[in-house]
Protein backbone atom coordinates (compact mmCIF):
# COMPACT_ATOMS: atom_id res chain seq x y z
CA UNK A 1 0.00 0.00 0.00
CA UNK A 2 1.22 3.74 -0.93
CA UNK A 3 1.16 6.12 1.57
CA UNK A 4 -0.29 9.49 0.40
CA UNK A 5 3.27 10.85 1.82
CA UNK A 6 4.69 8.48 -1.09
CA UNK A 7 2.56 9.66 -3.66
CA UNK A 8 3.15 13.53 -2.79
CA UNK A 9 6.51 13.01 -2.94
CA UNK A 10 6.49 10.68 -6.37
CA UNK A 11 4.97 13.55 -8.02
CA UNK A 12 7.14 16.74 -6.62
CA UNK A 13 10.48 14.28 -7.91
CA UNK A 14 9.12 14.02 -11.17
CA UNK A 15 8.26 17.13 -11.37
CA UNK A 16 11.59 18.60 -10.27
CA UNK A 17 13.95 16.29 -11.17
CA UNK A 18 11.92 14.95 -13.90
CA UNK A 19 14.44 11.40 -15.61
CA UNK A 20 17.22 12.32 -13.97
CA UNK A 21 15.27 11.48 -10.41
CA UNK A 22 13.37 8.73 -11.47
CA UNK A 23 16.79 7.18 -12.56
CA UNK A 24 17.80 7.67 -9.17
CA UNK A 25 15.26 5.70 -7.36
CA UNK A 26 15.41 2.78 -9.94
CA UNK A 27 19.39 2.36 -9.16
CA UNK A 28 18.44 1.78 -5.82
CA UNK A 29 15.70 -0.60 -6.62
CA UNK A 30 18.30 -3.85 -6.80
CA UNK A 31 20.28 -2.57 -3.94
CA UNK A 32 18.72 -0.38 -1.06
CA UNK A 33 14.55 -0.10 -2.04
CA UNK A 34 14.21 1.63 1.36
CA UNK A 35 16.78 4.20 0.91
CA UNK A 36 14.59 5.18 -2.43
CA UNK A 37 11.75 5.29 -0.48
CA UNK A 38 13.32 7.40 2.23
CA UNK A 39 14.22 9.43 -0.93
CA UNK A 40 10.82 10.09 -2.19
CA UNK A 41 8.88 10.62 0.97
CA UNK A 42 11.39 12.72 3.37
CA UNK A 43 12.99 15.44 1.13
CA UNK A 44 10.19 15.32 -1.65
CA UNK A 45 6.83 14.42 -0.01
CA UNK A 46 7.72 16.20 3.06
CA UNK A 47 10.33 19.58 2.68
CA UNK A 48 10.00 20.20 -1.23
CA UNK A 49 6.03 19.96 -0.72
CA UNK A 50 6.33 22.89 2.17
CA UNK A 51 4.28 26.01 1.04
CA UNK A 52 6.41 28.76 2.15
CA UNK A 53 9.60 28.39 -0.65
CA UNK A 54 8.71 27.94 -4.37
CA UNK A 55 10.85 25.21 -6.31
CA UNK A 56 12.83 27.64 -8.57
CA UNK A 57 14.36 29.03 -4.68
CA UNK A 58 14.45 25.38 -3.07
CA UNK A 59 16.68 24.33 -6.32
CA UNK A 60 19.37 27.29 -5.93
CA UNK A 61 19.40 26.63 -2.34
CA UNK A 62 20.41 22.73 -3.19
CA UNK A 63 22.71 23.57 -6.27
CA UNK A 64 24.48 25.90 -3.65
CA UNK A 65 24.84 23.32 -1.28
CA UNK A 66 25.76 20.50 -3.31
CA UNK A 67 28.16 22.61 -4.92
CA UNK A 68 29.66 23.84 -1.74
CA UNK A 69 29.97 20.13 -0.41
CA UNK A 70 32.47 19.57 -3.06
CA UNK A 71 31.67 16.28 -2.97
CA UNK A 72 28.07 15.49 -4.24
CA UNK A 73 29.06 15.30 -8.36
CA UNK A 74 26.08 12.96 -9.35
CA UNK A 75 23.44 14.91 -7.18
CA UNK A 76 24.69 17.72 -8.17
CA UNK A 77 23.97 17.10 -11.93
CA UNK A 78 20.54 15.77 -10.87
CA UNK A 79 19.63 19.12 -9.12
CA UNK A 80 21.14 20.97 -11.80
CA UNK A 81 18.55 19.40 -14.08
CA UNK A 82 15.68 20.27 -11.40
CA UNK A 83 17.27 23.86 -11.43
CA UNK A 84 16.90 24.19 -15.38
CA UNK A 85 13.23 22.24 -15.10
CA UNK A 86 11.87 24.88 -12.73
CA UNK A 87 12.90 27.52 -14.48
CA UNK A 88 16.83 28.82 -13.42
CA UNK A 89 18.51 29.87 -16.16
CA UNK A 90 21.78 28.23 -17.45
CA UNK A 91 23.16 31.45 -16.97
CA UNK A 92 21.85 31.40 -13.28
CA UNK A 93 23.33 28.01 -12.61
CA UNK A 94 26.54 29.54 -13.61
CA UNK A 95 26.24 32.23 -11.80
CA UNK A 96 25.16 30.21 -8.67
CA UNK A 97 28.69 27.72 -9.07
CA UNK A 98 30.76 30.99 -9.71
CA UNK A 99 29.31 32.63 -5.59
CA UNK A 100 30.72 29.19 -4.50
CA UNK A 101 33.59 29.90 -5.04
CA UNK A 102 33.80 32.74 -2.50
CA UNK A 103 32.43 30.83 0.33
CA UNK A 104 33.11 27.06 -0.41
CA UNK A 105 36.65 27.87 -2.64
CA UNK A 106 37.21 27.25 -5.84
CA UNK A 107 37.82 23.72 -6.14
CA UNK A 108 34.51 23.25 -5.67
CA UNK A 109 33.19 25.80 -8.11
CA UNK A 110 35.67 24.53 -10.14
CA UNK A 111 33.62 20.66 -9.87
CA UNK A 112 30.78 22.66 -9.79
CA UNK A 113 30.91 23.82 -13.11
CA UNK A 114 32.30 20.47 -14.76
CA UNK A 115 28.79 19.13 -13.08
CA UNK A 116 27.11 21.96 -15.39
CA UNK A 117 28.91 21.38 -18.32
CA UNK A 118 28.33 18.07 -18.22
CA UNK A 119 24.55 18.57 -17.68
CA UNK A 120 23.94 21.13 -20.33
CA UNK A 121 25.79 18.94 -22.88
CA UNK A 122 23.34 16.17 -22.17
CA UNK A 123 20.42 18.75 -22.72
CA UNK A 124 21.67 19.99 -25.52
CA UNK A 125 22.00 16.33 -26.88
CA UNK A 126 18.74 15.71 -26.18
CA UNK A 127 17.37 18.71 -26.99
CA UNK A 128 16.26 20.68 -23.97
CA UNK A 129 16.83 23.73 -22.31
Amino acid sequence: MTSERYKRGWEKLKEVDGEAGEKVIESLKDIAPDLGRYTIEFPFGDIYSRPDLDLRSREIAVVSALTALGNAAPQLKVHIHGALNVGVTRKEVVEIITMMAVYAGFPAALNGMAAAKEVFFERDRKGQS
